[in-house]
């Protein structure tokens, strides 16, 4: 008789195959399901001076909007209800050459809350493919031959039809309720667009601040020198975002990279920075958007930050 023999599988070839389809879940999960659960982060910092009243700020940043994505739109757009104080973007609205018909959809619920915004470089120049492994070198570098947006119709939006403050490398006092609220910002650092010596002057030129005045300041990209500058100028609250959280991280560990030099555990959410002996909330955004040439996220929801600054017990 003659026994029939079974040959048995060997054993990397299961761990290939267990890796493979591990791989393709994360795949599936990070194209077609995390990058849409956007989500509302919610936190609170203390800030102000002594006796201030609590500021609500919707943080928004890197959008980086395509006309076809309605959810996101929508998403955006249904945070209005929230009635905020005051709406920081920290910019990167664009990612097409007509996401401003998306952003139009997006930010029309939030006429006649006041506003600041600044530029991500995909406020001006068009989103490029680019090989992910190599943000693990050190920050992107720009595109030889990038797709010029229009970024005048985009200011002309969030500037003249929201009544949103322009802050690229400028300064600006704005009324909110009853009382002043002194803002600064730089344009996108990340492209060396950011003038930190500008600063002092178009501070300067907001005329006498008394102590019941909040000074925040506000970038795309959070870059140590500008952080280091905003403190030195008496940021009391520092708003940044650009990094994406790393878009891409791993579970119990976080980010991987920021795609500039922020230590990589400060690169989302609300933490501390600390320069010259003088310490502030820093709240960056880890955004609610991606590249069209990398749409996926991966245990780094997309969202936006509902920041509530409320006054600090010792000055700043």
């Amino acid at each position: 008789m003659q026994v029939a023999r079974t040959r048995s599988v060997h054993p990397a070839l299961i761990a290939l195959g267990a890796v493979g389809a591990a791989g393709v879940a994360c795949g599936v999960w990070g194209i077609g399901i995390e990058r849409y659960l956007f989500t509302l982060r919610e936190a609170t910092a203390a800030a102000l001076p002594a006796g201030s009243a609590p500021l609500r700020v919707l943080h928004i940043s890197d959008a980086h909007m395509a006309p076809w994505q309605h959810r996101k739109q929508e998403w955006l757009a249904s945070l209005a209800d929230l009635e905020p104080d005051l709406i920081v973007n920290t910019g990167d609205n664009l990612g097409h050459r007509d996401g401003l018909i998306g952003i139009r959809h997006a930010f029309e619920p939030f006429a006649g809350i006041p506003g600041v915004f600044v530029h991500g470089s995909n406020d001006v120049h068009g989103p490029t493919p680019r090989n992910p492994l190599r943000y693990f070198s050190g920050p992107s570098q720009r595109h030889a031959q990038p797709e010029r947006l229009d970024t005048e119709a985009l200011d002309e939006f969030l500037g003249a039809e929201l009544g949103w403050a322009d802050l690229n490398n400028a300064a600006t006092r704005m009324r909110i309720g009853d009382r002043n609220v002194d803002f600064f910002g730089v344009n996108d650092a990340h492209r060396d667009w950011d003038d930190l010596d500008a600063l002092p002057d178009a501070i300067a030129d907001l005329g006498a601040r008394d102590a019941s005045t909040p000074l925040l300041g506000v970038t795309h990209a959070p870059y140590q020198r500008v952080l280091n500058t905003f403190t030195d100028l008496g940021a009391q609250a520092i708003f940044g975002g650009h990094t994406h959280g790393g878009q891409v991280c791993l579970p119990f560990y976080g980010t991987l990279v920021a795609n500039c030099d922020i230590p990589l555990k400060q690169a989302k959410g609300l933490s501390t920075w600390t320069h010259s002996g003088r310490s502030i909330p820093l709240n960056v955004s880890a955004g609610c958007g991606t590249s069209i040439y990398a749409p996926v996220r991966f245990a780094c929801r997309p969202e936006a930050t509902l920041l509530t600054l409320t006054a600090r017990d010792t000055p700043a």
